[in-house]
């Protein structure tokens, strides 16, 4: 900080005259917020604050250390910014907020006249995709599009990634397959759209679809940390380790985004010595890594274990967030370890975690699990949140173990009013009824599933082909070699039949 000072003074002591290259150098060597007003107030001083040109800068430097207030105040000055002014401003509010601002600053700008250009649009577009502005981003789409600027590469980007935030998935794919020329961002905004919108199976066609596209080239950084989540998600274990291998055959850098998404994809695929050995790998460990490797433990059973990394994480210096705590909860509740868990739950605003609806649901499933449902439902009428679906769907959970009836009508009650279109919620209630022996009961509540139209998700199966993972279902017979298949599985069948009937022989016999 003292060098630059002495920079700054070095520069400001030999000119006499001080023209814009002479500021813009002199911004460039600042730093701080302390050093931008020092030079601000020579800009002023000089008489230059007006300048078009410095005023950008200046508005720029700012906008970098997230000071927009001294930004807009530079900007405001102005009597006529270009719409290289106007871009840096909405640029700055759409990186660090408050988003909002940075569609006034927009409308402001058509309102003087001035004529957006291919930056502006990707700016306004992030913002319209941070606040969810989805009609307000389709008008500025419209405005691209009589700017003719709708082809354009950085505009159809941002258009990708806009409608993929704003859940539009299809719209989002509409304009990526419209790009004339795309480069590596098209396909990256595009896989992300796919992850982020849970439609794994169309991020990793995608991106097969960018390894066999000759003018793209390879994968970068952005590419996998991208397609890792969707891969994860199906636990696919064979492109986990083609993506590792490219890792270390290309010496990328496993940072942690990398190496977060690397342990969980190992994680959900039982690889649990190969998780943590990437873990080790990582040395700029931050909060996600934690997160992927403690989630690693907890959901194979391995409590004890995740208890362990979460001490240290505490001991290397690291702050534990909300999402640390679910896994470290859920874990103890699935292990049983009643006081382990009560502990936890305790202690999470001594680290400065504020507690959500979901970790008071933890705590239920907790206490649930063990037995003990009448300190479960004291716990959901002490709770100083409002209780939701969560709370009241680990207590219905919790009762079925149990075989709670009384209390399990209760929660149901609760939660067909607070998850009305959830199916799993009634089936549970009816099953229950069904074991009891209630069975006008049990035809009650499916009776209601159907006249509310209540869609029950399918369950399916699927297996990993040459052409990708194909889905099925029980009774499936879209396939277009359904005959072969049934035929296949009922010969199967018989073959166990036979073998279970053998081996029952040999038993008897023995």
């Amino acid at each position: 900080m003292r060098g630059v000072s002495r920079k700054i003074q070095q520069i400001v002591g030999p000119k006499p005259h001080k023209d814009s290259f002479y500021y813009t150098d002199l911004l460039h060597l600042c730093k701080t917020t302390d050093s931008i007003k020092k030079t601000h107030a020579q800009v002023v001083i000089g008489g230059h604050e007006r300048n078009p040109f410095i005023a950008t800068k200046l508005v720029d430097k700012y906008a970098q250390l997230s000071n927009l207030e001294h930004a807009r105040k530079v900007f405001d000055n102005l009597s006529e910014p270009d719409v290289f002014c106007w871009n840096v401003v909405i640029k700055g509010y759409a990186n660090v907020g408050p988003f909002a601002e940075a569609l006034k600053v927009y409308d402001e700008m058509r309102s003087s006249g001035a004529t957006a250009n291919r930056y502006s649009y990707p700016f306004v577009l992030k913002a319209c995709g941070a606040e969810r502005a989805s009609k307000k981003g389709q008008v500025i789409h419209g405005h691209a599009v009589k700017c003719g600027l709708d082809f354009d590469l950085y505009v159809g980007n941002a258009l990708v990634a806009f409608y993929a935030k704003c859940q539009e998935v299809e719209v989002s794919r509409k304009v990526f397959d419209g790009i004339p020329q795309r480069d590596i961002v098209s396909w990256n905004s595009m896989i992300s759209g796919y992850t982020m919108n849970g439609c794994m199976d169309d991020a990793i066609l995608l991106f097969y679809d960018l390894l066999r596209d000759e003018d793209i080239g390879a994968p970068d950084h952005a590419t996998l940390v991208t397609v890792l989540p969707a891969f994860a998600q199906v636990a696919d274990i064979r492109a986990g380790y083609w993506i590792h291998s490219y890792i270390v055959k290309t010496g990328m850098e496993l940072d942690a985004a990398l190496g977060s998404g690397l342990v969980s994809l190992y994680a959900n695929c039982g690889y649990i010595n190969m998780a943590r050995t990437i873990f080790d790998w990582i040395s700029d460990r931050n909060i996600m890594v934690w997160n992927a490797i403690i989630r690693c433990y907890g959901i194979h059973g391995l409590a004890d274990e995740a208890l362990n990394l979460f001490w240290q994480l505490v001991e290397a210096g690291s702050s534990p967030d909300g999402v640390v705590f679910l896994c470290l909860l859920s874990a103890c509740s699935h292990a049983g370890l009643l006081e382990q868990g009560w502990h936890l739950f305790q202690t999470m605003e001594s680290y400065g975690v504020v507690k959500s609806e979901a970790h008071y649901a933890c705590i239920v499933d907790l206490l649930g699990r063990a037995g003990d449902l009448e300190k479960a439902v004291e716990f959901i009428g002490s709770m100083p949140v409002q209780p939701g679906k969560n709370v009241y769907g680990a207590l219905l959970g919790a009762c079925r173990i149990h075989k709670n009836m009384e209390l399990a009508e209760w929660a149901a009650e609760k939660l067909f009013v607070l998850d009305p279109h959830n199916a799993g919620r009634y089936v549970i209630l009816a099953q229950m009824y069904e074991e009891a022996g209630r069975w006008q009961d049990a035809a009650r509540v499916r009776k209601l599933v159907r006249e509310k139209e209540i869609k029950k998700p399918i369950g399916y199966s699927s297996v990993e082909l040459e052409s990708g993972h194909q889905k099925f279902g029980v009774n499936d017979e879209t396939h277009l070699f359904t005959s072969q298949i049934f035929q296949t599985l009922h010969s199967l069948d018989m073959i166990m039949g036979k073998e279970a009937h053998l081996l029952c022989q040999h038993d008897a016999i023995l």
